[in-house]
């Protein structure tokens, strides 16, 4: 299957930002609007993709190339470009060969709508499929008349609708056949031509509530987004839309109402930068080791406080790679490296206590601290193996109990209060306690739910 894009327009609404160069090329969150749908496009599968060029197009020929990772891009010029978008299809014709998605290169939107809508193609019928939303309507959107999955009426300023037109298309060749019609016409703009498919009882809707919305790695349900980028109060809400679309569900209090809105706001800011993920990574492993040699040598406030900002860090280098388009299977390694530094932090405020007061007794307590941690994550992994859902996630109790389960955030705090008070040691038997009662609720639990799949 190829792709369509169509990239021609200056984007006039977004005043002085395309003065200088195409509305496909002005950033959203660090990376050209263009950017983004072709990563949507490579996620799927796509392998050959004609993007439509004409307002500044040598820009985007130079910007982008004529490889995008496994990618071929192709590039019809439409010197019509100021007539209308169905000039820019037209353009692409001659490029066209096979079934094709046609998008927007100013809609941003979630790629878990291109993979629910080629999967819907084994049952399509007719020469294009919309992808349609159900919600109000603003007044620049394209509005929809649907009725049993087929478009009736389309266009800006129909008097009846009762959804609106995402920019997210499939199509035959044979589209092509009623754009050069409506052009005849004295048509020009796409949504002429779907009315014209309509007509003829061929043109569908694909409705975005068939989409699932459950997202396993990010532990949460997330309705898949998609947001028309006209003006600049569209780019500050989709830098958003795609912050929050980047961000695991927290599991602890700190977490949610803390660290996350903390963590946006630097995601923000770094995704415009050329910092990558993997360098906040290294950032973050060098304070958490520096952490554990200030618990080891007696700096305990300071390493305690941290803690705290390694809590901060750690949910920054996933959502930067996310928003960047830079995850890798290396990724997540993160993990146990994350493992390894959070025991460390609790060996060396063991080998501390023990060192200053010549008593086993944090030793044995550090030991059991690792058993429970190590339990429980154990049994966390596993369940998600087995059910394909998080644990935190599988049920309203479990919803609730994540927010004060152990966490490396909620231990930072008694090691901070012990440590003001000078009394390491009874941050240990503060952690133990916690890791124990995890461990037994994540063991009732877990053994619970695979109890009644078994049944089952």
């Amino acid at each position: 299957m190829q792709a369509v894009i169509l990239a021609a327009g200056r984007g006039s609404r977004l005043g002085r930002l395309t003065e200088k160069i195409p509305k496909a090329l002005v950033k959203v969150a660090g990376k050209p609007l263009l950017t983004h749908v072709l990563g949507n496009l490579r996620l799927v599968g796509i392998k050959e993709v004609v993007i439509v060029i004409g307002y500044l197009g040598e820009l985007i020929k130079q910007a982008i190339g004529n490889k995008l990772a496994d990618m071929t891009i192709r590039y019809a010029e439409n010197p019509q470009w100021e007539k209308g978008n169905l000039y820019s299809l037209l353009a692409a014709e001659k490029y066209v060969n096979q079934d094709f998605l046609l998008c927007m290169t100013d809609h941003l939107f979630d790629f878990r709508i291109l993979r629910a809508l080629i999967k819907s193609q084994n049952n399509r019928k007719g020469i294009v499929t919309l992808v349609i939303d159900k919600r109000a309507a603003l007044d620049e959107d394209t509005k929809v008349l649907a009725e049993n999955n087929k478009i009736v009426d389309i266009g800006k300023k129909i008097p009846s609708y009762n959804c609106v037109d995402t920019g997210i298309f499939l199509c035959t060749p044979e589209i092509f056949k009623y754009a050069r019609e409506a052009v005849s016409k004295g048509r020009k703009t796409l949504s002429e031509c779907i009315k014209l498919i309509a007509d003829d009882g061929l043109a569908y809707t694909f409705d975005l509530d068939k989409v699932p919305t459950y997202l396993p790695k990010m532990r949460r349900h997330f309705k898949p987004f998609w947001i028309d980028v006209d003006t600049v109060e569209d780019l500050q809400k989709a830098e958003k839309l795609l912050v929050e679309r980047a961000s695991k569900e927290p599991s602890d209090l700190i977490a949610k109402y803390i660290n996350k809105p903390i963590e946006n706001k630097l995601v923000l800011i770094l995704a415009k930068t050329s910092i990558t993920p993997n360098q906040i990574t290294i950032i973050v492993n060098v304070i958490a080791y520096l952490v554990a040699y200030l618990f080891l040598i007696g700096q305990l406030v300071i390493g305690s406080i941290l803690t705290f900002i390694v809590g901060v860090l750690d949910g920054v280098d996933g959502k930067l790679a996310r928003i960047k388009g830079m995850e890798s299977k290396i990724g997540v390694l993160e993990h146990p490296f994350d493992m390894l530094f959070e025991c460390s932090w609790y060996i060396s405020l063991a080998l501390y206590s023990f060192w200053t007061t010549s008593d086993v007794n944090p030793l044995i307590v550090c030991l059991f601290i690792l058993l429970f941690i190590a339990f429980y994550r154990f049994i966390y992994d596993q369940f998600k193996k087995v059910t394909g859902v998080s644990l935190d996630d599988y049920s309203s109790f479990e919803r609730y109990f994540r927010r004060i389960a152990g966490r490396r955030n909620l231990y930072n705090v008694p090691i901070l209060i012990f440590s003001l008070l000078g009394a390491p040691f009874y941050a240990l038997i503060t952690i133990l306690c916690h890791a124990a009662l995890t461990a037994a609720v994540y063991a009732w639990r877990a053994g619970k739910h695979l109890h009644e799949l078994d049944r089952y």
